[in-house]
């Protein structure tokens, strides 16, 4: 039986639903393991960063994230608040602030490393499954981001 227009648009027939259900998921299976560092998601996100490469600027804080600078002055500073960062100028370009983990900050990237496996294990994906889904994902949001 072929499928209507209509078909095309039932919400469980949409893949950008499922993409939108699917982060809200992962959102709440986060939300508990990452209670108990003390972060919300957008700043774990941030802290793996810095945990990646240290003395950044938020500019190219705002790229690796793929989010707008303005968007995460927010998070920045609490961040700063909690004392798991620390902003300074650049001593080689005084225009330019670095973002620098701190001592908390680099002492909570120990307590974080079992989040990944904690979060892969409730996942019930196999780690072949789960690379080929994030290389499918990957894919997408390049492919979808050359449009914009």
């Amino acid at each position: 039986m072929p499928r209507s227009k209509d078909d095309d648009l039932r919400l469980d027939n949409q893949l950008c639903f499922s993409l939108y259900s699917t982060s809200l998921a992962m959102g709440k299976l986060y939300k508990p393991i990452l209670d108990e560092l003390g972060l919300t998601y957008p700043q774990y996100l941030m802290m793996m960063v810095l945990w990646e490469r240290d003395g950044i600027t938020a500019t190219e804080l705002s790229a690796r994230l793929m989010q707008d600078k303005g968007a995460l002055s927010p998070v920045i500073r609490r961040l700063e608040t909690q004392g798991l960062i620390d902003r300074r100028r650049d001593p080689e370009d005084d225009r330019r602030v670095l973002i620098l983990l701190s001592a908390a900050g680099r002492k909570l990237q120990r307590q974080a490393r079992d989040v990944p496996e904690r979060i892969f294990c409730i996942s019930g994906l196999d780690e072949k499954t789960a690379r080929k889904l994030k290389q499918q994902l990957d894919s997408l949001r390049d492919t979808i981001n050359t449009h914009l």
